[in-house]
């Protein structure tokens, strides 16, 4: 299975005060959408509305990207809590990203969880029927960006909510769909064009590869680059660039 038309994503805005993390301004000219941390696990006010304002100047989509309030664990610590406690926190982190982008005259069109808020709700129904509560609560327009097959999509079709079915460009799968865990051997990919023939091969097929090269099949409307990760860059734009030689436009899912 392939498809016409794919979305490419990054986690952008994920620094902090002066401190400033990846190369946002120019990974914003290759991507098609942006997920903007909204300060719990990165990102401050100031960095939300310059990151919003600089996605609008290229017609670059932009989503919310809550976590964990883990500031100092960049929001990789699992935070257990009380699923209500997260659903509030998702829905106050949802609204201040919409402010800030009003401010810089843009619109938040979707949200996308972050970090380990995220792998414990592709896991977790109650969970990940929290992250789907808090967004349709705040807005029922805006979509849910979630990995394919687990129990995030379920939540989010089960809310009402739109799901956009994402793919890791940069990071490698376990066999039953999960991403790998950081720690383990190869679980973040560094070489560029082996990314992007990866992606290429994943996004013409319709599905994930595992780490035995086993191919799950499951419906792809987004492709994500983790903007922290090193040579970022690079693999955004051999991704880009694979996809477009193979026919493949490279689209916003939402409206920029």
């Amino acid at each position: 299975m392939s498809t016409a038309r794919i979305d490419l994503n990054a986690d952008l805005g994920e620094g902090y005060g002066p401190w400033r993390l990846g190369e946002d301004e120019a990974l914003l000219d290759v991507v098609t959408s942006a997920s903007i941390a909204c300060g719990f696990h990165a990102g401050d006010p100031t960095i939300m509305v310059e990151t919003a304002a600089a996605a609008k100047a290229r017609g670059v989509a932009i989503g919310a990207h809550p976590g964990f309030h883990d500031l100092r664990g960049f929001g990789r610590r699992v935070i257990r809590q009380p699923v209500r406690e997260i659903e509030r926190d998702v829905a106050y982190q949802i609204g201040a990203m919409q402010a800030c982008a009003a401010l810089a005259g843009h619109r938040v069109s979707y949200v996308k969880a972050h970090g380990a808020l995220a792998n414990l709700a592709n896991a977790e129904p109650e969970i990940a029927e929290a992250v789907a509560r808090a967004v349709a609560g705040v807005d029922r327009g805006l979509a849910l960006m979630v990995m394919p097959g687990l129990a995030a999509e379920r939540a989010a079709e089960s809310a009402g909510l739109r799901s956009l079915r994402e793919i890791y460009a940069d990071r490698a799968y376990a066999e039953d769909g999960q991403l790998a865990p950081r720690g383990t051997p190869g679980a973040v990919i560094h070489d560029a064009e082996a990314i992007a023939a990866r992606v290429l091969r994943m996004v013409e097929e319709g599905g994930v590869l595992t780490a035995s090269g086993q191919l799950l099949p499951v419906g792809i409307d987004t492709v994500c680059v983790h903007g922290d990760t090193p040579g970022a860059l690079a693999a955004a734009r051999a991704v880009r660039a694979g996809l477009e030689r193979a026919g493949i436009a490279v689209e916003a899912c939402c409206g920029a």
